[in-house]
Formats: C-alpha cells, structure tokens, sequence
C-alpha cells in the first residue's frame, strides 16, 4: 500500500482498495489495473508519466497491467480541461501517433508484462445500437455537471453532442476490460466515475479509482505542456533533460520524486526529513533525481556523463558577482542581456561544461572568465 498508495491525490473508495488488494494477495489472483491515453499528439512529456509509473508500481507487485491506447475516443476527443472542441484527428494520424506511444512507454512499463489495448476493438463493433442503449444510461443534466460543459453553457459556447458520449465511452472501456482499478489525473474524475457506474449496470464489481495530482512543469506552476514552453520531453538529449530537472525548485523536487520515481513514500520522507535536519544537501538529493529520470528515459551511461556537466546560468552570474541576485540574473537572461564567448545567451542553464575549460560571460557593461575545474 506504500507504493501503491504513493503520490494519490485521491481514492475512491480508499478502503475498498486495501480489501481488494488483500483479496488479491489471498487468491493469488491479480487485480487488473487500467490507464487510457488517447494519441492525440505523437510525443510524451514527464507529465504524461505519472500514471504510467503508477502502472509500472501494480505491475512490479505481479497485478495486470493495462494500457489502453484510445484510438476511437481519439476521435472524439477527451474534452476534460478543454473550454473549446477538439480539432479531429484522422485514423491516420492516431494510428501514426498510437505506434510512438507504445515504443515510449515501454521505457517504464515491462512490454512482456503489459496488455496493450486498443478500445476501437469493442467501441468499432458496438454499432449504432450500441451506442444509442449506452448514451440511454446517463441524462443531460448529468452531463451539464461536469465542469467544461457548465461553463461552457453558462458562457454560451458551443458544446458539440458527441463530446457528450466521451466519459460514457470512457466507462465502456472499463466494463470491457473488467478493471478492478483504473488510473487517471484528478481532472479526470468525472470521467472516471462513469466506469462505476456502467460496471455496476453490467454486474461487475465497480473499479476502484485512484487520481494522481497534476505535474506542474519547470516554472512550478502551471501544468506541464509543451504549449506552455515548461514542459521536459521523454525524447530529450539526455543533457537537455538533466539540465532542465536541475532547474526546478527544491520545494517542487519533492513532488517530482513522488510523481517521477519508484522510490517508495516513506523512503521519501525519510530523505526529506535528513535535509531539512541539515544531514543531506538538497543540491545533492535534486542531482540524484535528474540522474535517476533520465537513467530511465536513456542509460546509466547517458545519466553519468550528464551529471556535472550542467550548470545553473542565473546562480552562476550571482556567484561571478554579474548579477546582484540569481533572481535579477533570471530576469537579465529574459532581457537577453547576457552573452556568452561573445554570443547572447538565452538559456537558464550551461551544457557541455568539462573540467579543463573555461568560459567568458557578460552581462550588460560587467564582463568575466570563468574556469571549470573537477
């Protein structure tokens, strides 16, 4: 329960997950744990990892692990989050995208120990009965409850019919899938109470839900999104990405280890009772965890050469006496006002730093050399 339990902002019911893990351990039975990805987009960002890492924690415990990739809700388009309708993709595209998916998953999960699914093998075959006595199980009012759709009626914007049938669709996948647990991100929860209540219609025991929190991205306060520039890539150089983890707040280190890392809760705490008692540098704790992420996206080799070899830009210029606060160098780089061996430099961050070398820095009239040693 530890690891399981790890980073859940919530549980629905919380007790019935505990009695179903022990009713599991006692058959020798697995659970059947499911997480839905629509491939909308081709490429992952740490941010969609959260709930595959929490797959890969069932998954180490011996339950089934499925990840379904929603190829026909792909077409709807899941309207959580969204005040305006998605643009539709083509089946080629989602197929294109789909085929990324699972190469990057696969980085976390174990593919010999993961059921991959599509859901376009039922919801294809339900047909037009099918969906007419499934869009029969909820109302409009229900439907008018959740949060996109309230505003956007309030806001008279336009709400398209078929964005209604995606948390119905959403709950089919789980009563075809017979899930004991499906995964998703608190947003989500409307969408995750359907599977419920679709699975109690049918006869099955309703799933257990459990919600992880939202994963802010580099600025620590906004979602993680590659439109919003603060997103770190699973693609990513493996300098790059360390780079990009170094940067991150101390305060939001510790959400990304719950969220990022197999590391169990209480292993956390314990770490981050050592600092805070002064027995532990969090500079030293924030390098393990970039050495630990990018371990898992590339290599042990990939992550010990990008360890040391990236340097903080706004700590720096304070620590050259350029700038009178790290917080007054962040704000220079913005302005583009430092340069680096003669060329403006815009990013927060030094990559390729070796020992043996040096590099000359300026900022505004005030200029420096700086020498890399070991």
């Amino acid at each position: 329960m530890d690891l399981i339990t790890k980073g859940a902002a919530e549980i629905i019911p919380s007790e019935a997950l505990r009695e179903r893990v022990a009713k599991s351990a006692a058959s020798g039975v697995p659970m059947r744990i499911k997480a839905g990805f629509d491939p909308t987009a081709p490429d992952l960002h740490l941010g969609h990892t959260v709930l595959i890492r929490k797959l890969r924690h069932f998954q180490q415990l011996g339950h089934t692990v499925i990840f379904l990739i929603g190829d026909a809700t792909a077409l709807i388009g899941d309207p959580t989050g969204r005040n305006v309708t998605r643009k539709p993709l083509t089946r080629e595209e989602i197929g294109r995208n789909a085929e990324t998916y699972k190469e990057q998953v696969f980085k976390i999960l174990d593919p010999g120990k993961t059921e991959v699914r599509y859901n376009s093998e039922w919801l294809d075959e339900l047909g037009f009965e099918g969906m007419i006595r499934l869009a029969a199980k909820a109302t409009l009012s229900q439907m008018l409850e959740r949060d996109e759709f309230h505003k956007r009626f309030q806001e008279e914007q336009p709400i398209s019919v078929h964005e209604m049938l995606y948390p119905l669709v959403q709950g089919y996948d789980s009563v075809m899938l017979k899930c004991d647990v499906e995964l998703g991100g608190t947003d989500q929860k409307f969408n995750l109470m359907r599977g419920r209540d679709l699975q109690r219609d049918a006869g099955q025991p309703p799933q257990i839900i459990l919600m992880t929190p939202i994963l802010e991205g580099l600025d620590g306060v906004q979602k993680m999104s590659k439109s919003l520039g603060n997103a770190i890539g699973i693609h990513e150089p493996a300098g790059e990405m360390y780079g990009k983890l170094m940067s991150i707040s101390d305060d939001l280190m510790w959400k990304y280890y719950t969220l990022l890392t197999d590391l169990r809760g209480s292993e956390i705490d314990a770490m981050r009772d050592e600092v805070s008692h002064g027995g532990l540098h969090p500079m030293k704790v924030k390098k393990d965890l970039a050495w630990s992420i990018v371990r898992d996206f590339h290599s042990a080799t990939d992550a010990d050469a990008a360890d040391g070899v990236v340097v903080r830009l706004p700590k720096l210029l304070h620590l050259a006496g350029l700038a009178s606060s790290a917080g007054e160098a962040t704000r220079k780089i913005g302005e583009n006002a430092v340069s680096m061996d003669g060329e403006k430099y815009a990013d927060k961050v030094l990559r390729g730093v070796k020992a043996g070398g040096s590099v000359a820095l300026r900022l505004g009239k005030k200029s420096v050399r700086v020498d890399w040693v070991k």
